[in-house]
Formats: C-alpha cells, structure tokens, sequence
C-alpha cells in the first residue's frame, strides 16, 4: 500500500503528519511568467510577476524590451517606454478609477 494512503485511513496520524509537514503558508511565494498589455495602447509585455501563498500580488519585472513598470501595489502593470507619466496616470485612472497613493 502506498504510505500516503495508508497515513489517510488511520485518521489521527495523518492530521498530526500533515501539521507538522506544513509550512506557514503566508511565507510561500511563486512567480509566474505573465502577458500584459500596455497600458495606454494594448502592446504585449512578458513579465514576471511574483504572488504570496493567498494568490495576492507582491511585484513584478519587465522582461520585454521597451517596456517599463507602472507602480502599483494591487496589480501588475506595464506600459511603453515611450509613452509620458502623464498618458500612464490617466489611463490607470480612466481604467482602475482614482485610487490614494500608498505610504
């Protein structure tokens, strides 16, 4: 018999088994090569962006060329080199709406 099974019929000893093998769960992290648009116009990124164990988003890095980061701690966004702060800022607003810059 496989012993994994074995530990889920006896009960008990696969609860204790199972809590002393876990990890604590908010210190897991993964990263995950993404695809994003721009943006302001739409053009794909590939990026890889970095979430906790409750899937929330930590950060990320641009791996395209022409293409740079748009702080934001919720999601993550990316946008042309060649677009200004300007156009960044009123798309994230006219998309996500106003949103209070974090300390």
């Amino acid at each position: 018999m496989v012993p994994f099974l074995a530990q889920v019929r006896s009960g008990i000893s696969f609860k204790v088994w199972y809590i002393k093998g876990m990890k604590s769960p908010s210190s897991d992290k993964h990263t995950r090569g993404e695809m994003h648009g721009c943006i302001v116009c739409g053009k794909l990124y590939q990026l890889y962006a970095v979430y906790d164990a409750d899937n929330k988003f930590i950060d990320c890095k641009v791996m395209s060329e022409g293409a740079r980061r748009v702080p934001n701690p919720h999601r993550p966004l990316v946008a042309c080199e060649k677009h200004t702060d300007q156009e960044i800022e009123a798309a994230v607003d006219r998309i996500y709406g106003q949103h209070e810059e974090d300390d």
